[in-house]
């Protein structure tokens, strides 16, 4: 048997220290939550103490300016996102735990040390700073997920620079978009990258780029598909960073305000531009390792107390959740990441490609989006056959609703795992029975999460756990009053120092406003507990989510507010009614929109997407209206169900509710969605032919 010591979970260790630091102790998470948003400073500054920041200079306050938006926070303190993942390099090399593990579709297994990110790190800062490359200057990144990637983050930043990237799924017109809003001076892009068993040139791509930012002053090209590729004009990656000597030695990361942007993240948008998101260093900083420790449950790779830790959170460098993969880097954490199809090829689909590349790998904490465990499930995967997964003690979801039945589907499987490990004399990792699943909420909008995981209190199918520590949410009902135990609206009703700084070029922050403030005017800011004392008139945060709060905490999100279907007076977030069809073993996707609009007679069609070889007949109608009778109400049995190829998704993975729902009311299609925004625009020509139809009048089969 092992002798490992016994585990202690991050939030425990947090509040026992509270305890032995500031005497401060809670009967249940509920009043630790209620301290954390009622005093803010307090907690915040505990944050900061327990995460152990350091600041050259010290700060004169930790919320000087209680306002959204506008909330200023710890003025006085200097930081730098590079400089807090570097502190760990001599501690983490020590140990002899490597930074990043990373492999592609390909099978190319590649392990980096701390030592060498930090010399790679400070050869393209070097790099950069030659180039005249200045604070407050941008650099755009066009790479995937490899390990090039996260020391150019680094590099950029360390300097104080501003940071964006685009995924290389992304064509020329939906970069563009975004990159010309912010005139980066340097692009570091990939000649290509190899996903779903094909190779896919970029270069094309790329020279549509130079063309098309004519505020770039350099291009830094990455090998990926072709080592032999050396354009002109263009400095090549591997030489820039193979630089080791006395500077690269000496460099240390510039300490910045603790405001100074970090990067910019877009939404995903469905009309006009994309926005083009502002984040702090110190906000994420801060949040990342709150979010990490506290609720994420993951440690320093070089603590024993964290038995190894390699944290894996499958995503695209076009998704939120890259930045939060990367930012495991800061508490000195291994970062396991894959740079591929998740799920096979179209001729070899292959849903246990993920889970071989955790176990092969030890990765201890598993996350993906709530879609990748619904399409494993469908598939019939037998984890028992995808190596030795005993290391992995926690699972994590974000992206969209989980369902009960799918989590369900998992823990069983873990469950069966570690019942053969321990047959083996193999040790029972914490949740000694189950599997623990940490399923987050949050968005882009403000790079970190509103509902989430505590390892320490019970587990529910399709149920987060509860509100993040510092996250003043509640559910508001139409009148802007907190309900519980019912749906409202998802508000934060104080700030989080990661919320936006601004939105870049938008000089008025009007249209930062108009994304998050809008909705309840100056007068609701009501804070959780009672007492304004101290705080500012201002808006409160509205998300745009449907959410429901228990009266013990646990969390469930129902999809968009502005895609909800109101059914004959009854109100149903889509995620549920999708709940229902899509756990029907034929049916692997479906989205659903409610066309009730000037005071017409609601008509609800639904689209799903079968199995490969199955067809929409009458039997298989009869089963999907059955399953939605029966789990939810006759009333929101569709009036219309069709058989479609793709459900339209956004580059993040979102369903296209709101947009299909227009397009079916008669707008022009370049009036509802941005194509470029979209990760399969291709699917859209079946929606607008039903449509030109259904304005037309005429029945479609």
């Amino acid at each position: 048997m092992s002798t490992l010591p016994a585990y202690i979970p991050q939030i425990r260790r947090y509040q026992d220290w509270l305890a032995q630091r500031h005497g401060l102790t809670f009967a249940d998470y509920d009043a630790l939550w209620r301290w954390s948003v009622t005093d803010l400073e307090a907690f915040w500054q505990s944050v900061w103490e327990f995460c152990d920041l350091q600041s050259p200079t010290p700060h004169t306050a930790v919320l000087a300016r209680n306002v959204m938006p506008g909330a200023q926070w710890f003025p006085g303190a200097q930081v730098n996102f590079a400089q807090q993942v570097l502190r760990h390099t001599a501690a983490a090399a020590a140990a002899g735990m490597p930074a990043i593990i990373s492999r592609n579709e390909q099978g190319r297994h590649r392990e980096m040390d701390w030592p060498t990110l930090r010399r790679q790190v400070a050869a393209l800062a070097l790099h950069l700073q030659a180039q005249g490359v200045q604070p407050g200057d941008c650099v755009a990144a066009y790479l995937p997920n490899i390990p090039e990637a996260m020391v150019a983050l680094l590099a950029c930043v360390s300097i104080g620079a501003v940071w964006s990237i685009c995924a290389p799924d992304m064509g020329t017109h939906a970069v563009l978009d975004r990159l010309r809003q912010i005139a980066p001076k340097v692009l570091i892009a990939v000649d290509g990258v190899h996903y779903a068993g094909r190779d896919i040139d970029r270069l094309g791509v790329l020279a549509e780029l130079r063309a098309g930012l004519p505020s770039l002053q350099q291009v830094v090209l990455v090998n990926n598909l072709d080592l032999s590729i050396d354009l002109a004009d263009t400095a090549n990656w591997a030489r820039i960073v193979a630089r080791d000597d006395a500077a690269t030695q000496a460099f240390e990361p510039l300490w910045l305000p603790f405001d100074h942007p970090l990067w910019i993240v877009y939404s995903s948008g469905t009309t006009g531009l994309p926005k083009p998101i502002v984040h702090g260093h110190g906000g994420m900083v801060l949040v990342a390792l709150q979010l990490k420790s506290l609720h994420n449950d993951v440690g320093c790779s070089w603590d024993p107390n964290s038995w190894g830790e390699r944290f894996h959170w499958y995503s695209s460098t076009g998704w939120v959740m890259w930045n939060a993969q990367v930012s495991g880097l800061l508490g000195g954490t291994t970062c396991v990441i894959f740079d591929g199809s998740p799920g096979g090829s179209k001729e070899q689909p292959d849903w246990g490609v993920l889970w071989r590349f955790a176990a092969e790998t030890g990765v201890t904490c598993f996350g993906s989006g709530a879609a990748f465990y619904a399409n494993c499930m469908k598939a019939g995967v037998d984890l028992s056959t995808c190596g030795d997964l005993s290391r992995v003690r926690s699972l994590g979801s974000t992206g969209s609703p989980l369902s009960a039945e799918v989590q369900a589907w998992g823990t069983a499987q873990f469950r069966a795992l570690r019942a053969q490990a321990e047959a083996r004399g193999r040790p029972g990792l914490p949740s000694a029975q189950d599997i623990w699943w940490n399923n987050i909420s949050g968005g882009t909008d403000f790079c970190g999460a509103f509902l989430g995981g505590n390892r320490e209190l019970p587990l529910v199918p399709g149920v987060m756990q509860c509100r993040q520590l510092g996250a003043a949410v509640e559910a508001w009902n139409e009148q802007g009053q907190p309900v519980t135990g019912a749906v409202g609206e998802l508000v934060c009703t104080q700030p989080i120092p990661s919320m936006p700084l601004y939105l870049w070029g938008d000089d008025s922050g009007a249209r930062y406003h108009s994304s998050y403030f809008d909705s309840f005017a100056p007068g609701h800011g009501r804070r959780p507990g009672g007492g304004d004392a101290g705080v500012e008139a201002g808006a409160v945060w509205r998300h745009g989510d449907w959410i429901s709060i228990a009266s013990d905490g646990g969390c469930v999100i129902y999809g968009r507010s502005d895609a909800t279907i109101n059914r004959h007076g009854l109100r149903m977030g889509t995620s549920e009614i999708y709940s229902a069809v899509e756990a029907l073993p034929e049916v692997l996707d479906s989205l659903v929109v409610d066309l009730e609009y000037l005071g017409r007679e609601s008509y609800m069609p639904l689209f799903v997407v079968l199995r490969p070889g199955l067809e929409l007949d009458a039997a298989l109608r009869a089963r999907i209206n059955g399953a939605i009778r029966s789990a939810l109400s006759p009333r929101f049995v569709p009036d219309d169900i069709y058989q479609v190829a793709e459900v339209p998704r956004t580059l993040s993975g979102k369903k296209q509710e709101l947009p299909i729902k227009k397009l079916l009311l008669g707008q022009p299609l370049d009036k509802v969605v941005n194509q470029d925004a979209m990760a399969n625009p291709g699917c859209l020509a079946w929606y607008v032919a039903l449509a030109q139809q259904r304005q037309a009048g005429l029945a479609v089969a």
